[in-house]
């Protein structure tokens, strides 16, 4: 709130009235110099910037109102409302590549099609023409997914034996004088390893 500022016509001199505060109690009456604006008066400062973006009006000069109405904007051509070169390049782009992934996965089933059909043709000379040519899809997912469990269980089967020809080597260089009964009974294992890899080998 503005404090009432009182003049004194003999010294020429301001004075800021004294005002009471919330507690009841007065403060004092002060004088001021000519020429005093109080705090709450003091205009915001605002750069030339500011002042030039707000007294600039809205519309150029000489345009009038009626010629800015909202215009309903048209679809262009293969694309969204709006977008610019770059974005609906961009789209192209995304459209393209999924439209060539969707290709090269449609590619990649009908080849592995292709191969489990063969497969089962060669496995069965003997069968009839019509059964040879019945769609395979159903059954090829089962069989991929068997086709790496083995693949998976030879990889581990390699890693234990190598493990193993590890331990041993260690054995003999005098790195380990006595092996632990663990590591006995893992040296043990070691011929049924090896059969064990090659049946599954023989049956990929």
């Amino acid at each position: 709130m503005a404090k009432p500022i009182s003049t004194n016509n003999t010294k020429i001199s301001k004075y800021i009235a004294s005002t009471q505060r919330p507690d009841g109690t007065w403060r004092k009456q002060r004088r001021v110099k000519e020429g005093y604006v109080p705090q709450e008066e003091v205009p915001v400062y605002e750069n030339k910037y500011v002042k030039f973006f707000k007294s600039k009006p809205e519309l150029p000069p000489g345009l009038s109102p009626e010629a800015t109405a909202p215009v309903t904007p048209s679809r262009p051509e293969g694309g969204e409302p709006g977008l610019s070169k770059t974005a609906k390049r961009n789209l192209k782009r995304k459209e393209k590549r999924r439209q060539q992934q969707e290709k090269g996965e449609a590619e990649a089933l009908s080849r592995t099609l292709d191969k489990v059909s063969l497969e089962e043709t060669a496995q069965l000379p003997s069968a009839p023409q019509g059964s040879r040519a019945a769609p395979t899809a159903a059954s090829d997912q089962p069989d991929s997914a068997a086709t790496t469990e083995k693949a998976k269980k030879i990889k581990n089967l390699k890693k234990k034996l190598r493990q193993v020809e590890e331990l041993q080597q260690r054995i003999q260089a005098g790195e380990v004088s006595q092996p632990s009964k663990e590591q006995l009974e893992k040296l043990a294992r070691r011929r049924a390893l090896e059969e064990e890899l090659e049946d599954l080998e023989l049956g990929l």
